[in-house]
């Protein structure tokens, strides 16, 4: 018995510490470190996909992360970093991906199908309304009679 507790408690123990990655950079100051926290939620993790590389626990997004820390510390600007991660990973590895030609689509796509429904459903109303709204064709001076008569006999039977 005592070596199952003794088993179990070692069992844990190590499950905690194998899921414990946890990146200890040192930062030279606390805008380096923003810089890293905004970098690190900017880019997406290219395995996870809708998740960005701060949050991923994939061994890419730590290596993404190492990589940003270490140009970083090579005093590169974040345009000079996203640029970096957007040639190695192309334009996926944002989450905000920048207005191109490749990209118009993406940013304009949904508005442009949202627009092009609701003229879809006017046109639909639209005939709709014209149909019901249209007079009804004029009667004949014979059909007039006809149903004049009809309407007396359904009177006169009430």
């Amino acid at each position: 018995m005592k070596r199952w507790l003794a088993a179990a408690v070692l069992g844990i123990s190590l499950a905690g510490v194998a899921k414990a990655a946890i990146d200890t950079y040192q930062f030279r100051d606390d805008a380096e470190r923003e810089r890293y926290q905004q970098l690190t939620k900017e880019l997406r993790c290219p395995k996870c996909q809708n998740q960005d590389i701060a949050d991923s626990n994939a061994p890419i997004a730590a290596d993404l992360r190492r990589e940003i820390f270490r140009m970083l510390g090579e005093g590169k600007s974040n345009q000079q970093i996203v640029d970096f991660m957007v040639d190695r990973y192309g334009d996926f590895v944002r989450y905000k991906p920048a207005l191109s030609g490749r990209t118009w689509l993406l940013w304009f796509g949904p508005g442009i199908l949202l627009v092009g429904g609701f003229v879809v459903l006017a046109l639909i109303v639209r005939r709709r309304r014209g149909s019901a709204t249209q007079a009804a064709p004029e009667l004949s001076l014979e059909e007039r009679e006809r149903l004049a008569k009809l309407l007396e006999k359904e009177q006169t039977h009430d």
